[in-house]
């Protein structure tokens, strides 16, 4: 079982790992940055990605021997007790384009327990990050707060996005999509999970929802959402199954305290119990008044 006084140094290990990139990252952003692709024009990367990885993962391991690292980048490497969750650009397309919406993340887990992450916003200098005993912004203790009724509320959600239109077809995505827009006050699509949860850490919007997340975007900001007295319910769209840890779902909603927020949950269900229920191969009934 891990105490809280190694939460604690690996915490800190985190941070300084996050923040170990931050002058190459400032010295490329909004430079004339080259860009390739993934999976297709939608998944950008960058060789400041890849190069980032390289100099965290070498710092990791030299730090804490006993570890395993799993980059977006590079897959995993070392087979230790303590497994690191490794994006070092969440926020690529952002980044490459110059706006400002990006960061770092690091999160450490033991045994199927996320024990310490670190999320780093180099741009505006924002460091947040969590261990067992709490959750902290620049070294301030951090704490969530959103207000009750969704319908002044603000959301951040980049669904849907190409994939999402596609697998859960255009009509019930753009309606989904529709009415988030017309239930909440405010809905943004900035473009960076882990960001986007630790902004609803700090209350500083009240709701994420994600829907094609890895565990090196989510891993991090989960523990510092949950420190900071917020909610994280994972979904698992199909690829996982009930058992999953909550940081290997491809799915989220993210709530800071105090948010009830129906409109929200029950389209995150639909399209969760929808993609379930088309892995499994049955055939699924609308909840959500759209046509099955």
């Amino acid at each position: 079982m891990t105490g809280v006084d190694e939460s604690r140094k690996l915490r800190e290990v985190a941070e300084q790992a996050a923040k170990l990139v931050r002058v190459p990252l400032l010295d490329a952003f909004r430079s004339n940055i080259a860009v390739d692709y993934k999976v297709d024009l939608h998944d950008v990367v960058t060789r400041h990605d890849k190069e980032s990885e390289v100099a965290i993962r070498a710092f990791i391991l030299d730090r804490v021997p006993d570890s395993s690292v799993l980059g977006e980048e590079d897959g995993a490497s070392g087979a230790g007790r303590v497994h690191w969750y490794v994006d070092p650009i969440d926020g690529t397309a952002n980044f490459a384009r110059g706006l400002a919406f990006w960061c770092v993340s690091v999160g450490a887990v033991i045994d199927d327990e996320i024990v310490a992450g670190a999320v780093y916003d180099p741009v505006a200098e924002l460091m947040f990050s969590a261990d067992l005993s709490g959750a902290w912004l620049n070294g301030a203790p951090l704490r969530s707060r959103s207000v009750a009724d969704e319908r002044h509320a603000t959301l951040i959600t980049g669904y849907p996005v190409a994939r999402d239109l596609r697998l859960d077809g255009r009509e019930r995505s753009l309606a989904h999509f529709g009415e988030l827009a017309e239930t909440f006050s405010a809905l943004r699509r900035p473009g960076s999970a882990a960001l986007s949860i630790c902004h609803v850490a700090a209350g500083w919007v009240d709701a994420a929802a994600g829907f094609g997340v890895n565990a090196w975007d989510v891993a991090a900001a989960i523990l510092i959402l949950r420190q900071a007295q917020g909610a994280y319910l994972p979904l698992t769209l199909g690829k996982v199954g009930v058992e999953a840890r909550d940081f290997m779902c491809p799915g989220y909603v993210a709530l800071g305290e105090g948010a009830d927020y129906p409109t929200l949950m029950r389209i995150a269900r639909d399209i969760s119990d929808r993609r379930d229920a088309a892995a499994a191969g049955r055939p699924k009934l609308s909840v959500a008044g759209g046509k099955p």
